[in-house]
């Protein structure tokens, strides 16, 4: 086992289960992740996992080691050290990261009774707990452009999840000047990321409207909104979101919450406890 296996076996016997949102069932001989667990987290296979502690495996990729420092709640400094002992360079300035620092993860898996997403500067969704997978469908299974929020808004078929949300013209007006802000800001930032580049050239190619819009060049900010979710097992929900933004990053956190007492609080309690579960099996 060589020093980049060893030091994430390390730092998977420090993370508890309960610590990550995981169950811990059964009897563990040790007190950390199980290298199952660790996979299920970054979105590995164990047999990959299993292949890194060994030193089978000792040139994982940028993508995968931000996968690995996300899901082993790194601190900035145990991140970049994770970066050089595969032989990478720290994470540039100049790009945009998926990194989230732990104590935004923490605040995600803490945060049971609101659904809640990350997203990156680009939108690409890096995140999100049990909750936003029961109300907006389970997005653990997309890859590549699915994962970004705003090809999926600009996209001519609507994918199934941005179905289920009902907006005013008003809203959808200034969401999408909004999201073209973003991109704009994130481009100024980030001048050489070439996902970003490439990320806004396909959306201008495919979408008029985001075309469009780029050109005008508007100015729009998210806010609190009043949202309403068409969810295919409890029905309509009236929501409220926010989109926050991470201190010293470019994360964007998307929490929605109900007002206590209301009839969406109670249909949000109940999806907590069906997931994604239809509830004529129950």
């Amino acid at each position: 086992m060589g020093e980049l296996g060893k030091t994430l076996h390390a730092w998977r016997d420090r993370v508890s289960p309960a610590e990550v949102g995981l169950t811990q069932a059964g009897v563990r001989r040790a007190p950390g992740l199980r290298r199952e667990e660790l996979a299920q987290l970054a979105g590995l296979s164990v047999d990959y996992v299993i292949r890194l502690e060994q030193g089978r495996s000792s040139t994982p990729s940028v993508q995968v080691l931000t996968a690995l420092a996300r899901a082993l709640r790194l601190t900035d400094a145990e991140r970049n050290h994770l970066f050089l002992l595969a032989g990478q360079l720290e994470p540039s300035t100049g790009h945009i990261s998926a990194y989230i620092p732990a104590g935004v993860q923490r605040l995600v898996d803490q945060l049971e009774g609101a659904p809640v997403s990350v997203s990156d500067a680009s939108w690409n969704m890096i995140s999100h707990n049990a909750m936003w997978s029961a109300l907006m469908g389970d997005p653990s299974g997309l890859r590549g452009r699915d994962r970004n929020v705003i090809w999926r808004h600009f996209s001519p078929d609507a994918p199934t999840d941005v179905r289920r949300i009902e907006q005013t013209p008003e809203q959808a007006e200034h969401f999408r000047a909004a999201m073209v802000t973003d991109l704009r800001s994130a481009s100024a930032r980030y001048p050489n990321d070439a996902d970003l580049k490439a990320l806004i050239k396909d959306l201008r190619r495919t979408s008029e409207t985001f075309a469009k819009l780029w050109d005008e060049r508007p100015m729009a900010f998210h806010g609190s909104e009043r949202k309403v979710i068409h969810h295919p097992e409890v029905g309509e929900l009236t929501l409220d979101c926010d989109v926050l933004t991470a201190p010293g990053n470019d994360l964007r956190l998307v929490v929605y919450t109900a007002a206590p007492g209301s009839d969406s609080a109670e249909k949000l309690r109940l999806l907590s406890v069906i997931g994604l579960q239809p509830l004529s099996t129950r």
